[in-house]
């Protein structure tokens, strides 16, 4: 009997502790999947470590920085998708940029198509980093997302003049035919807007901008790219010639599935070039695209096709009929800095983040390359898993953009305050 009790003493003691592990597993497990932005609110909560993001921040190591806000972006994303939404707190809170910065940025307006379907704040960020209010922003949001993620992003676009969803949606799949019927849809809604852009730049939702808005109106408005699209591609290789000489069903939402059904030969009897699926276009390019009937033509065809979008851009932009066009082109066009698995050790230093897709979701260690690539923008962030990446890259893209500014700062558009120390942060308007 005492054995017994000794034994059932015991049993009980260890499953009292395996209770424990699993439950102190689980309240680890869940902190790393919310990340840095559930945290409560406490006074250290916005106090940011100048060692992690010392390249973004001025002054000395010491010094102290602190968030200008610290309201839980958690608790903005509660107020919006239960719809208590104050728009002139939200542009304050969250500095957004309400004046044009230079006369050069003022004259020359950009586009912007952002293809998003997850993940609030990640866009939220994102689109303060290029907002500019000269500027125009077509929102795309995948039909499958949540009821209440939408309504969410539409109530934030209606906070300003110059930010709204697209007119019709696709329920975007890797790889097929909607991802690139997204952006068409935004073209045609950004033609019909009063915004006079000279320029269109498709994003999706992990991307960052790494040049500042002045720094892209000044790369665009270069003797190299004035008159000319940015659409890096060479023919198309051997190796991938599946993906147009064999029929594709696109599984909405979910998959591309490869037949094997050979395709009738591309319209116009055209050369099918290979290239990135992010661009730079002028915009009578875009008129033409939607208007000419080989665009259609070959938009047509493309349905069936594996990730048409990585063809349909540059096999255009090929065309000497086209405005815009660069026929003998190859990869030149600095759009995204991306560590591809494959070039490892060859264009760039390896992941510091994690692989997904062959695509690196980048870390805080890969800051340092992306800034001395300065491309465009970069590509790919992810909060969830590596939020100080994000943070430290938006404090040293704000700084940047606020020392070229040719007017006078605002304070509120100020990411950042010192705390305990003498020297303030270095704003001049000298680029």
């Amino acid at each position: 009997m005492l054995q017994l009790h000794s034994t059932k003493r015991s049993f009980l003691v260890c499953l009292g502790i395996c209770i424990l592990v699993c439950a102190a597993i689980y309240v680890k497990v869940s902190s790393f999947r919310r990340g840095r932005q559930q945290a409560p609110v406490e006074a250290g909560r916005c106090k940011l470590q100048a060692r992690t993001c010392s390249f973004a921040l001025a002054g000395p190591e010491e010094a102290e920085w602190h968030q200008k806000q610290c309201l839980e972006y958690d608790e903005a994303e509660a107020s919006f998708l239960k719809g208590e939404l104050n728009c002139s707190r939200l542009v304050e809170d969250f500095h957004f940029i309400t004046s044009p910065l230079s006369p050069e940025e003022e004259e020359f307006p950009l586009a912007f198509i952002l293809t998003i379907h997850k993940d609030l704040e990640m866009f939220l960020r994102l689109l303060r980093a290029i907002y500019a209010p000269q500027n125009v922003y077509c929102i795309h949001v995948d039909r499958k997302s949540p009821p209440d993620y939408k309504a969410a992003v539409a109530r934030l676009g209606r906070c300003f003049p110059n930010v709204f969803l697209a007119s019709a949606t696709e329920d975007v799949t890797y790889g097929g035919f909607s991802r690139l019927q997204a952006d068409i849809h935004c073209m045609r809604d950004l033609l019909k807007s009063p915004v006079p852009w000279k320029r269109v730049a498709n994003l999706c939702g992990q991307d960052f901008p790494t040049q500042s808005n002045w720094e892209l109106v000044r790369y665009l408005r270069s003797k190299e790219w004035r008159d000319r699209n940015m659409t890096p591609g060479v023919k198309q290789p051997p190796s991938i010639r599946q993906r147009t000489q064999l029929k594709h069903r696109e599984i909405k939402g979910s998959y591309v599935v490869q037949l094997r059904e050979r395709k009738e030969p591309p319209p116009h009897n055209l050369e099918i070039y290979f290239g990135t699926a992010y661009y730079s276009l002028t915009r009578p390019f875009v008129e033409f695209v939607l208007h000419s009937q080989i665009a259609k033509d070959l938009l047509e065809w493309s349905k069936d096709t594996y990730s048409p979008d990585e063809h349909y851009w540059v096999t255009l932009n090929h065309l000497p009929e086209a405005p815009g066009s660069h026929p003998n082109g190859g990869w030149e066009g600095d759009i995204r800095a991306i560590k591809w698995r494959d070039q490892a050790g060859a264009s760039h230093d390896g992941c510091k983040g994690h692989y997904v897709r062959d695509i690196c979701i980048y870390g805080t260690e890969d800051l340092q390359w992306i800034i001395s690539r300065n491309s465009m923008f970069a590509n790919k962030f992810e909060l969830s898993t590596y939020p100080q990446a994000v943070e430290c890259l938006e404090l040293w893209h704000r700084k940047k953009v606020l020392q070229q500014a040719k007017v006078p700062i605002d304070p509120a558009w100020l990411l950042v305050k010192e705390h305990n120390h003498t020297k303030p942060l270095n704003m001049s308007n000298s680029p």
